[in-house]
């Protein structure tokens, strides 16, 4: 995980005035937890992000912007390198047209936040 994500969730939670048992109360979770997330060393889970979410009254893209721009650029290397041969039916009628949209929009995406 990023160093950048971990800075940024011990930012939020010092501007909020919360301590490290604070947000492990309110996560149901250690203070270790809570250290290990704000040290990068762990991932948070969706349950958990859902919560830092409302706890710190950011969205999600504000608190996660490094962990979307990493999955924008991971997704895009992808769609790249989509299986060939996949068999015509019914069940795949819109495939082309779902994967040049998600190209579109995450190439959106990208630019829209500066190209970073």
């Amino acid at each position: 995980m990023s160093t950048e994500f971990a800075l940024d969730l011990r930012l939020a939670r010092r501007k909020a005035g919360y301590t490290q048992r604070d947000i492990a109360h309110l996560l149901d979770a250690s203070q270790t937890l809570v250290s290990k997330l704000e040290q990068g060393h762990q991932q948070p889970t969706l349950e958990q992000i859902v919560s830092l979410s409302l706890i710190y009254g950011r969205s999600f893209e504000s608190l996660f912007s490094q962990l979307m721009e990493a999955a924008r650029f991971e997704l895009q290397e992808r769609i790249l390198h989509m299986p060939d041969g996949v068999r015509s039916y019914v069940g795949t009628f819109n495939r082309d047209a779902s994967i040049e949209r998600l190209a579109r929009r995450l190439a959106d995406e990208h630019d829209a936040c500066g190209g970073a």
